[in-house]
């Protein structure tokens, strides 16, 4: 049923992004089962394997979202879903939360194949090694490593408390489908997210034709959030500044108009990486309502407030995304702010990060209402970024990771929800925030399950 839904979806916005010329002019190749049946043979061919755009910009992990605490569901909304996967995982179960076949699973690796494919092609061609040959392979390299870290995301532990021998997704290194899977090791993984968008960084131009394609910024954008996922700060905040120095542009939400279905536009100028999910049933613009907590959390002329939320029948709705009507995964210029002045605050330049998160937070207000926010100590500041981070970046697939990296840090987050009375819990580090893998894959590989 999802993959179904996932397939009309993509090609409503296929034919979007067509009508607003952002998928490039040359015809997809077909997909194949497997690579040796076809051989793609020009640098076009390569490239339109990497604009594949249902494979690799539109299938993002919605798990991560279904599973973070920026929303809830009423009961009544919850017995009506159609699946009783998404229910499971909403109230964190231990097994059975992914349908078999149509999963994120399956949409990441079908991913990490494409990019593969290009990769292995491009290094057995006999074409040129110029720049345009370097920006596909560039390309696929970025789109790896994206696709990496949102597995780890869902089914690795936090990396600061994960030991060196944590099992964490498999780093497929072909295209080869019947290379057996093996799962490396959390340290492992993000590693290799790292040498990948290493790699690439040489290879692309600052900015991209589209923002559907990776580029440099967004490149040094991955790594700043890697980096920061791996509580090393000093090199966040030295990647989040270069992904700045590319792009720093902010929406003036004071000239967005409020009263939209959809306020923010598609492919505006924050937008650095514009990779994105049809939403799930259970976290829909018309289902999922958003925590008092997170409400509350807003000032009187905080514009977020208006632009993000719908109000419907005494509860709100989001619908702030960058890519409407699908929610936005992908990297834009505010996180990249809020990356920097986190670590900037935790590498002990306080005063940096409060005008960085400034800066951001002025474009957010009704102009003349922005008081600065300042900071006597490196905690008080800290706070204060990480409130921000929170009121910003809502339905972005970033909650889920942010709440085990804070966690991993002491910061004592417990998730609960309320469902027909019964409250369901999730405390810091608890084993099942490394989701299980789905269970046809483990019958399929042999590999061995997250333990619960």
């Amino acid at each position: 049923m999802m993959i179904k839904k996932r397939k009309h979806f993509n090609y409503w916005l296929l034919l979007a992004a067509f009508a607003v010329g952002i998928a490039g002019c040359q015809q997809l190749l077909d997909e194949k089962p497997d690579q040796r049946l076809v051989v793609p043979s020009t640098l076009g061919d390569f490239q339109a394997l990497m604009d594949n755009f249902g494979v690799l910009s539109a299938n993002d992990l919605i798990s991560a979202e279904i599973s973070a605490d920026d929303y809830y569901l009423t009961d009544a909304d919850l017995a009506a879903l159609p699946g009783e996967y998404e229910r499971r995982m909403y109230s964190w179960q231990k097994d059975n939360l992914f349908e078999p076949g149509s999963n994120d699973w399956a949409y990441l690796y079908k991913a990490v194949y494409a990019c593969n494919a290009v990769l292995e092609g491009l290094e057995a061609s006999t074409l040129t090694r110029d720049a345009a040959f370097n920006n596909v392979k560039g390309q696929a390299l970025v789109y790896r490593a994206k696709c990496f870290l949102q597995g780890m995301g869902l089914w690795a532990k936090a990396y600061q408390v994960s030991s060196p021998a944590d099992l964490g997704i498999p780093l497929r290194p072909q295209a080869d489908f019947n290379t057996p899977s093996t799962r490396a090791t959390v340290h492992e993984g993000y590693h290799k997210v790292l040498s990948d968008l290493k790699a690439a960084v040489p290879l692309l131009p600052e900015k991209a034709l589209s923002a559907t394609r990776p580029s440099k910024a967004s490149a040094y954008g991955l790594l700043a959030r890697t980096l920061l996922y791996m509580g090393n700060y000093e090199a966040a905040e030295s990647y989040a500044d270069s992904c700045l120095r590319i792009n720093a542009a902010l929406l003036d939400y004071n000239k967005l108009n409020a009263a939209d279905r959809y306020p923010v536009a598609l492919f505006n100028p924050e937008v650095i990486f514009a990779t994105f999910v049809p939403p799930a049933t259970i976290v829909s613009s018309t289902r999922a309502k958003i925590v008092p907590g997170l409400l509350s959390g807003y000032q009187a002329d905080d514009l977020r407030k208006p632009v993000f939320y719908l109000q419907n029948g005494g509860a709100y709705y989001f619908k702030g995304t960058y890519f409407q009507p699908a929610l936005f995964f992908g990297l834009a210029t505010d996180e990249m702010y809020l990356t920097l002045a986190e670590c900037q605050v935790r590498n002990g330049k306080v005063e940096a990060g409060m005008q960085t998160l400034n800066r951001l937070l002025l474009a957010r207000f009704k102009t003349g209402t922005f008081v600065p926010l300042a900071a006597a100590n490196k905690a008080t500041a800290l706070n204060m970024v990480l409130n921000e981070r929170r009121k910003e970046l809502v339905m972005r697939g970033l909650r889920w990771i942010d709440v085990k990296r804070l966690n991993a840090d002491g910061q004592g987050i417990v998730l609960t929800r309320t469902i027909a009375g019964t409250v369901y819990t999730l405390e810091p580090n608890d084993k099942r925030y490394a989701l299980p893998l789905p269970e046809d894959i483990i019958a399929l590989t042999g590999m061995p399950q997250n333990e619960r």
